[in-house]
């Protein structure tokens, strides 16, 4: 009944959400208290009382005309972000991303969410079957991003034994590079994740250096291949003792004598630093006019709403409730993590890989019954046993029902 990519696409709906909640079994203090509590939603719901408030105080101080004018109901106005919203965006990635060459309204394309930017650049820069090369671990929905439209392979590069931030893993992606493309995967493009997701210390997303961006940046020159800097997790970096490098944009960096700037590319929304994923704005950040007309070709059937557009420049124009907020939440991630590490340390939970992935699978089931769910390893392709805990996604009160739950199923798995 359906056509060979229908049921390829229909597979891919299995796994690796097997362990998933469904959304009818999600945790609810009054309508659903024995529902499962999810620790797998990279979301911060911390600051979202504070955007309900901002948003319903602009529109109740002002002629609600001024902010959702009539114009947001039109094509044009939200039209690949439209003719306001790019300006907006570009005054405050130069505000917080301190690029190199000013960021301009023309380099920037928005869409309906990261996740149509990804497939449309799949669709652009590579031909069914070509590779886009990540590290170990990883993002896991990126092999939907860029395979269930555009047909690209991710491909693996091992970072085992090696610091997966320093600028000697470009010897790792160049073995991955040369083994995907003998057996016959040519690779296009190179994708990182700056802040990286889901790889950190001690709760916090970590960055890389600059001297490991320029190395990389050389590698796609070198190799001619593209180079995707996905920067979503820019502001949410916080202060945690950890001693690494600062957020470093790849933006930050002159290309001159790295990389052709045609072959550079960033990616930025208001989905994790300002906690409005349900807003599904993502922007494309480049200085390749062909490639921006290539997204503009399907972004037809990604372009975001009129009603979000009109929030999004709200938001970014109000310059200081951004600094403020981004404050705020960077305050709230530090408490939320600081009391989640605590309960994990006090209970005697470590991070150990276990010793193979039938275990693994073992325990989400078991983490499942018990009414945690968290997502294993297998969606990140990293080490058998390590879980992904996101502990923004909730209330205080979630949080420590959460842990709970979690630390009495440990309890007994142990036994």
């Amino acid at each position: 009944m359906l056509s060979n990519r229908g049921v390829e696409a229909a597979k891919s709906q299995d796994i690796p959400w097997r362990f998933a909640p469904g959304g009818n079994d999600r945790y609810d203090k009054d309508s659903n208290p024995n529902g499962v509590i999810a620790f797998g939603m990279a979301e911060n719901s911390l600051v979202h009382q504070e955007l309900e408030d901002f948003v319903s105080q602009k529109l109740d101080a002002q002629i609600v005309q001024d902010k959702i004018p009539a114009e947001a109901f039109t094509y044009r106005y939200s039209t690949m972000g439209g003719p306001r919203f790019p300006a907006a965006m570009a005054a405050h990635m130069n505000e917080y991303f301190k690029p190199h060459s000013p960021v301009k309204s023309d380099n920037i394309l928005t869409a309906a969410g990261l996740t149509a930017i990804h497939e449309m650049i799949g669709l652009a820069l590579g031909d069914p079957g070509d590779g886009a090369l990540v590290a170990r671990p990883m993002y896991g929905r990126f092999e939907l991003d860029f395979g269930n439209t555009a047909g690209l392979n991710i491909v693996y590069a091992d970072m085992e034994g090696v610091d997966s931030f320093a600028p000697e893993i470009v010897e790792q992606y160049q073995k991955a590079l040369e083994k995907s493309e003998a057996r016959g995967v040519t690779i296009k493009v190179l994708m990182i994740v700056n802040p990286h997701n889901p790889l950190g210390l001690t709760g916090i997303g970590r960055c890389y250096p600059e001297s490991t961006l320029r190395e990389l940046m050389k590698f796609c020159q070198k190799n001619e291949i593209h180079m995707i800097s996905d920067e979503v997790y820019a502001l949410s970096v916080y202060d945690t003792g950890f001693d690494g490098p600062a957020f470093n944009s790849a933006l930050s960096i002159d290309p001159e004598g790295l990389i052709d700037r045609d072959r550079l590319h960033t990616l930025y929304g208001l989905s994790k630093d300002f906690g409005s994923a349900g807003l599904r704005l993502g922007s494309l950040i480049t200085q390749n006019a062909t490639l921006k007309k290539a997204v503009a070709a399907n972004v037809r059937f990604h372009n975001p709403s009129g009603m979000s557009i009109a929030v999004g420049i709200m938001i970014l124009e109000d310059r200081k409730f951004v600094r403020s907020f981004i404050e705020l939440a960077r305050e709230r991630l530090r408490d939320s993590r600081a009391y989640a590490t605590q309960v994990l340390d006090k209970a005697g939970i470590k991070y150990e890989p276990g010793d193979d992935r039938e275990r693994e699978f073992e325990l989400a089931q078991k983490l499942l019954d018990g009414g945690v769910g968290l997502h294993p390893c297998e969606e990140h392709n990293g080490t058998a046993g390590h879980f992904r805990l996101v502990f923004s996604s909730f209330d205080k009160d979630i949080l420590v029902e959460g842990l709970r739950r979690l630390i009495s199923v440990l309890g007994v798995h142990r036994q």
